[in-house]
């Protein structure tokens, strides 16, 4: 069956998006040629709770807007239309089911990528989708390749040409709590979006001659 769109999936709780999150994207679809990637922000994060959380359709907002200006990259909503934890495997299989010829790339760092055994129904996923994985100073693709080892399609495991970001959602919102500036981290639209709607507890910047009262 011929393959009639290549398309990555990532996903998280872009709480909020980074710049981190777009060279991700942007280095998975030029070296695996992927027709785009989907940034899927997930409802309820099965693996971790959430901290900080602005609401989903909040976390969606700025998704789009880190998306906006690049033609590669897409937002994709079917985790936030389905209620409870955000299961990865379903996700696949939607997407499946909707775009059968379509071939289907997880995109991952290394951290996460070597927890996949302990996810639901890893088996599936590794046959639905190939893994395209990002290394972590802190995770050797030794690592990652062992703790993959005993699963079917293992061999589907692709490493991103990339060199780490020092970025994170959690770095964002201790800068935005430490009043610092946060464009070079987010882009001016999200770090715009964040004042405007003072997500994390973040107040509007202040215009030259206002009352700061």
């Amino acid at each position: 069956m011929p393959v009639t769109e290549r398309i990555g999936i990532l996903g998280g709780m872009f709480n909020p998006p980074h710049l981190g999150h777009i060279a991700l994207a942007r280095a998975a679809a030029s070296q695996l040629e992927l027709d785009r990637v989907l940034l899927t922000p997930v409802l309820v994060s099965p693996h971790k709770p959430a901290k900080w959380d602005p609401g989903a359709e909040q976390r969606l907002a700025m998704c789009r807007l880190a998306a906006q200006d690049d033609p590669l990259v897409d937002v994709c909503t079917l985790e936030l239309e389905r209620p409870g934890p955000s299961y990865t495997v379903d996700t696949l299989r939607a997407i499946h089911a909707n775009q059968p010829d379509a071939e289907l790339t997880l995109i991952l760092g290394a951290d996460m990528a070597r927890t996949l055994g302990s996810w639901r129904a890893p088996r599936e996923i590794l046959k639905l989708a190939r893994l395209a994985v990002a290394e972590r100073d802190d995770v050797t693709r030794r690592e990652v390749l062992d703790t993959l080892a005993p699963l079917a399609g293992a061999e589907r495991v692709e490493f991103l040409d990339m060199a780490p970001y020092d970025i994170s959602s959690s770095r964002v919102r201790r800068e935005l709590a430490s009043g610092e500036q946060i464009e070079g981290l987010v882009g001016p639209d999200v770090a715009a979006h964040i004042a405007e709607n003072e997500l994390y507890g973040c107040r509007p910047a202040t215009r030259t001659g206002e009352s700061q009262s």
